[in-house]
């Protein structure tokens, strides 16, 4: 999935402002203008769309923990993503808001996407273990609309 289609799909979920997204990657010392931000979350076939890069997307999603549960000063800060892929999306998202397996489950059932339990708990292993699965797209997309129709009602 692209990421300006999560980014959109987040501003749109937590009602955020241009600004407020840009403070949000500054919350995990990435440096974006609003200009910028107004760039990313244009349709592709708009005038002045640019693609999200991935230490962007890796900012935000980081920064986005930060923002919703508080900064953790008794660890240190992971070192940034390069490659940001839907599985590594899926996982902050799911710590951003604090999700469980079981959450994540009922939030895709809830869209009518089945996954089982041990399928899911594929897409959250690391990318050499034996029974690493990729997050395919559809599956992030109805997430984030199952997480979007539980925060919007």
């Amino acid at each position: 999935m692209m990421n300006n289609d999560v980014l959109r799909s987040v501003r749109y979920m937590l009602d955020l402002s241009e600004v407020r997204l840009a403070e949000i990657v500054a919350l995990a010392g990435g440096a974006v203008s609003r200009e910028d931000v107004a760039a990313f979350l244009k349709k592709d076939d708009e005038e002045g769309y640019r693609d999200c890069p991935d230490a962007v997307m890796a900012a935000f999603l980081d920064g986005l923990i930060v923002y919703r549960r508080g900064r953790d000063e008794s660890r240190p800060a992971p070192p940034p993503e390069t490659v940001v892929s839907n599985n590594v999306i899926l996982k902050k998202l799911r710590v951003a808001f604090e999700l469980r397996e079981d959450d994540i489950l009922a939030l895709l059932e809830s869209t009518g996407f089945k996954v089982g339990k041990p399928e899911l708990s594929a897409l959250f292993r690391k990318p050499g273990h034996a029974n690493y699965r990729r997050c395919g797209d559809q599956l992030l997309r109805y997430f984030l609309k199952g997480l979007t129709q539980r925060l919007r009602g």
